[in-house]
């Protein structure tokens, strides 16, 4: 306990430089953190794929469309359980910060399809009755305060004019990582209205949502879909749900990387900060080192010392830094930012990277200083002026 209590008060002897230091390691830590969220933020909706789904969609490109009736010839393919259709959108509500992710879909099987979506079955039901009707995620809705009834004009981009949407039902995630920011609506509702005003536009689809009978045989089942359509108009490419997604990261990879390449980048600087501290504190306190083992105390009693306080003082700044991670995080997901990505929150493998980058740099930070305390001579320590 003395010898804890011997660190605690080294550390806040240079009050100034103590004070400097660990709001370099707060930041530093902090910084980390973040930046490992946001990359962790990019790969959060493909970790919630299910095993079961595949995407089919356009194989020149996915803003290219398919016709609507490939799902009847989707169904007869073998080893398919069921089909249903999901447009993007890409309106605007309000302003263009306000974004969210919004598609047009098959009213009467699309939530069938996604079981970690839990709705009530009477908003299902009245969602679909309502051929204006849209079915919103919890965290949507409590940005913008939407509730039952409520109306939302969205200003269409691909699909022009102002469309209407009443809100009939709010799921939430099955588990705390489903996504619930989404903004879903009838695709018949929009179909309907390009019949009439733009027919060529009319019967076209974005992608088709497959659900496998068996996961184990999702490449077969794939291949024989995309060879039901070759050499067609509009051939398809069919993968794995969490391949379509990870492939909207790897047009960002690039990116990604930088931003993880960055946090560690930081821990890097924080450690030259940290040593360059504790090779001055080491320097000044030589004299006191070698009065030490001039009363007995080993050589590994001193470099101990050194390396405790490094040790306490990374600690606390990394504590510090880690417990501002989570508000900045909450508060970057409520933010327009935050609508960028399906889940915005600070993961368990996080504070675990930030408590052994914090470790690791007390550890190496210390390393020099303490050799050179152990080593120092007793005469020459004494004789020394810090």
């Amino acid at each position: 306990m003395y010898f804890f209590k011997l660190i605690f008060k080294n550390i806040f002897r240079a009050k100034l430089r103590a004070a400097l230091t660990l709001l370099a390691l707060i930041i530093a830590v902090l910084a980390f953190g973040f930046l490992q969220t946001v990359v962790g933020a990019f790969y959060a909706g493909s970790s919630g794929a299910s095993a079961s789904r595949m995407v089919t969609r356009n194989a020149i490109s996915l803003a290219s469309s398919m016709p609507i009736y490939y799902r009847e010839r989707i169904r007869s393919v073998d080893g398919i359980k069921a089909v249903t259709i999901s447009n993007w959108f890409g309106g605007i509500y309000k302003d263009r910060s306000n974004f969210f992710p919004q598609f047009a879909v098959d009213h009467t099987n699309f939530f069938d399809l996604y079981p970690d979506f839990i709705l009530p079955p009477s908003q299902l039901l009245a969602f679909k009755r309502d051929r204006q009707g849209a079915i919103v995620g919890r965290k949507l809705a409590e940005q913008y305060g939407w509730k039952l009834g409520d109306t939302v004009p969205i200003q269409g981009t691909i699909y022009p004019g102002t469309w209407q949407f009443h809100i009939q039902g709010i799921f939430d995630g099955k588990e705390e990582a489903t996504a619930t920011r989404q903004f879903y609506f009838h695709y018949d509702f929009i179909n309907e209205e390009l019949k009439k005003n733009a027919p060529r536009r009319a019967d076209q689809v974005g992608i088709f949502i497959v659900d496998v009978k068996d996961p184990s045989r999702i490449a077969d089942v794939a291949m024989a879909l995309d060879a039901e359509f070759k050499n067609s108009l509009a051939e398809t490419l069919t993968e794995s749900e969490k391949a379509f997604q990870l492939g909207f990261i790897a047009q960002s990879e690039t990116i990604v990387d930088a931003i993880r390449a960055v946090s560690f980048v930081v821990i890097f600087i924080i450690m030259a900060i940290v040593a360059n501290t504790m090779a001055m504190t080491a320097r000044e306190r030589l004299s006191e080192y070698a009065t030490l083992k001039a009363l007995g105390f080993s050589p590994w009693f001193v470099a101990m010392l050194v390396i405790g306080e490094t040790m306490m003082l990374c600690l606390i700044g990394a504590a510090i830094g880690i417990l501002l991670t989570f508000p900045l995080a909450v508060g970057v997901a409520k933010s327009p930012a935050g609508a960028f990505f399906p889940i915005f929150k600070v993961s368990q493998d996080t504070v675990v990277l930030q408590i052994a980058c914090a470790f690791v740099v007390s550890i190496i930070a210390a390393i020099a200083p303490a050799i050179r305390s152990a080593r120092v001579k007793i005469v020459d320590g004494l004789r020394h002026i810090g």
